[in-house]
């Protein structure tokens, strides 16, 4: 019996570490926090005015020489939807931001912190770059992370200097080449909702395994300069939750051209004029925000 100690010590030994480490592996995905690279609050390569004028606002809308915005809350699907008509003079005022305008692994805020770090007007949440180990990220220009993610059939939205949108794969394209294209944001969450004006999913299309009823956030164009931000309630006995087919029913009714999924579910977040104006719940019981990566936001 005891020339078996020490192989049942060793085999326990083993499989501390190998819990140890999967454990590990665990946490540094989803809990541990490790900064990488520290970012600009702000697009530094705008060339848009540093301040408002002629600033007019309203609970539902906002004004000033270069953005107008105007807020919609409309009910469909036994859901609550909040819809941002958005006006920019300039490509410049449709901006994205990182959490704590950081680069890293687990680096999050609510979204109404980082909308509110970065001056934004309006915001809404991002694509959660820093649930995933692989996938472009591209920042005002700059790429952080250029492996090519798991799910890459849904494609991003690419953002180019323009303002202009395009759903690009990145199995087809490197992320040195978009940026060399013009592309100064990607939002890799997806998939795409509207393409060249028409719904782009079925109404089987779901993400992973998400509920086909779900908190949602969407942003669109309609034209140039012309953007549409959509955030809808659910899971709450008050608003159901949409599909992501009735999401793009509900841009294609508003005009949108080209239209990208966001993050949803709990990450699901819309702020404006200082304050948060959706009900963001990850379980229906509790309505609060959830931190995430980074927004999408316009301001200046």
């Amino acid at each position: 019996m005891k020339l078996l100690k020490k192989p049942f010590a060793y085999a326990s030994i083993f499989g501390l570490l190998l819990t140890g480490g999967f454990s590990y592996s665990l946490l540094k995905t989803f809990v541990l926090s490790q900064a990488m690279t520290s970012v600009s609050a702000t697009n530094t390569t705008s060339s848009a005015a540093t301040s408002p004028t002629n600033v007019s606002t309203t609970d539902t809308s906002y004004t000033d020489d270069n953005i107008q915005i105007n807020l919609e809350t409309i009910t469909t699907n036994d859901t609550t939807v909040y819809v941002a008509d958005i006006h920019v003079s300039s490509s410049d005022y449709l901006k994205t931001a990182l959490a704590q305008n950081t680069y890293g692994t687990n680096i999050t805020a609510k979204t109404s912190e980082t909308a509110s770090s970065n001056n934004a007007i309006l915001a809404v949440n991002g694509d959660y770059y820093g649930a995933n180990a692989s996938g472009y990220v591209i920042r005002n220009g700059t790429i952080y992370r250029d492996t090519i993610r798991d799910n890459a059939d849904f494609g991003d939205l690419a953002i180019y200097a323009d303002g202009s949108f395009k759903i690009i794969k990145e199995t087809e394209v490197t992320a040195q080449e978009l940026v060399d294209d013009g592309v100064v944001n990607l939002l890799a969450f997806g998939p795409a909702l509207i393409e060249n004006g028409q719904i782009a999913v079925d109404t089987s299309t779901e993400v992973g395994r998400a509920m086909a009823s779900n908190p949602r956030s969407a942003i669109g164009i309609i034209d140039e300069n012309h953007y549409i931000i959509v955030v809808a309630d659910g899971r709450t006995e008050e608003s159901q939750g949409l599909s992501l087919y009735q999401m793009a029913e509900v841009l294609k009714e508003y005009d949108a051209q080209t239209a990208y999924n966001l993050d949803g579910g709990g990450s699901s977040t819309l702020y404006f004029n200082g304050q948060v104006i959706n009900n963001p719940t990850t379980n229906g019981n509790t309505i609060s925000e959830r931190e995430v990566s980074d927004i999408v936001y316009i301001g200046y």
